[in-house]
Order: C-alpha cells, then structure tokens, then sequence
C-alpha cells in the first residue's frame, strides 16, 4: 500500500519511538565470550555467545497515534515484533565482531545459536575458514570484541525488515590494539517475537 507523505512520517516516527525504547542496554550488549573472525560478503569477523532475548519493551505513544492516527494498519508489525527483530539484529552484529584466534568455525557459527538462518551459517563457516584470513588470525594472535548501535530501519515486508546498524570492532593482536567501525544493512526474516538473520551486507551495498 502506497503512503502519502504524511503517513510515511507518522510511520517513521512511530519507528525512531519504539528503536529509541530498545534503550543502550538491548542494542549495545555486553560481550564476554570471544570468538574468531570471518570474512562472508560482507567481512564477517566476529561471533559472541548469544544472550536470551530480552524482553520487549513497552513504547511510549508517538506524536501521531496521540492524534489518532492508526499507525498499526498501516505497517505489516507490531510494535512488539519490531522490538523482538532489532534486538535479534543488533546482538547478532554484535557476536558478527567478536572473536578470538583460538576458535574455530564451528565454534563461531555456532555461537550465535538461533539468531541466524542455516544458509547464512553456511556462508559465515565457509568465510570464516578461508585460508588468508584463518591465516592471518592466527599469526598475529586476533582477539576482537564487537558492539552494535542500530541507525535506522530502511527497508520491511510481511516477514522481513532490514536495519542500518554501525557495528564496532576493538581488535587487539600481537602488534597492537586498534578499533574501528563499519555500517551494515542487517535483513532479518520472521513474524512476531521469532527472528533470524538471513543477511547482512555493507550498508552502501544494500541488501537484495
């Protein structure tokens, strides 16, 4: 359904409110397990353990539902369900920078349990196995721990939504520590409080 441009900023509104109610805690995770990196379409290089899903907070009201616009019927999610897929995108750009060079890929794979889809883990364990990268890991004693900040919500459907996410890197090695941060488009697929990653790309590749 096409919106007029006063209903895509309601929309949007509605959005920025409910990713502002996920709070620093949801989307910033703390990371104490370390794994090692990958490098997939998009450079994969991390893997933390996963955390239980938090909670879906409770969202205040926007400015436009307080005018009585009816947001709801215009947008394929909940409120809820909107909070459930960025929680499940953000801690997996987290665990997507974490890594250590003792680790395999098994172990980074599957440390991120069910928040990414089995053709996505495929992907990430062939990466993370390539022979520069497995490599170079581990001739100079990689360690990294990852963060996440979601920017925005640019694209969704009936059982996807993609977020802009800068995903942090503080990567410490036998030469040194260095930190960095890189945007990605993270797709995830799903209805509800039910979420995997299917995707992520660098965000100026976008995701198909």
């Amino acid at each position: 359904m096409e919106l007029s441009p006063r209903q895509r900023g309601a929309v949007f509104a509605f959005v920025v409110v409910v990713l502002a109610a996920l709070g620093y805690d949801l989307v910033v995770p703390a990371v104490t397990h370390a794994h090692g990196p990958a490098r997939a379409a998009a450079s994969p290089t991390a893997a933390g353990a996963a955390t239980p899903p938090a909670p879906a907070p409770t969202v205040a009201a926007s400015a436009a539902e307080a005018s009585g616009v009816n947001i709801d019927a215009w947008l394929p999610f909940t409120q809820q369900d909107l909070a459930a897929a960025a929680s499940v995108a953000a801690r997996f750009s987290v665990d997507y920078n974490t890594f250590t060079y003792t680790e395999g890929a098994a172990d980074y794979v599957g440390a991120m349990g069910g928040l990414i889809t089995g053709q996505l883990a495929t992907t990430l364990r062939a990466a993370y196995q390539t022979p520069g990268v497995a490599n170079l890991r581990t001739s100079q004693k990689q360690v990294s721990t990852g963060t996440a900040v979601i920017n925005s919500l640019r694209a969704f459907g009936p059982s996807s939504m993609t977020f802009v996410i800068t995903a942090g890197q503080r990567l410490a090695t036998a030469n040194g520590t260095s930190s960095g941060s890189t945007q990605y488009a993270v797709t995830v697929t799903g209805s509800g409080t039910s979420w995997q990653v299917i995707d992520i790309e660098l965000e100026s590749a976008g995701n198909t």
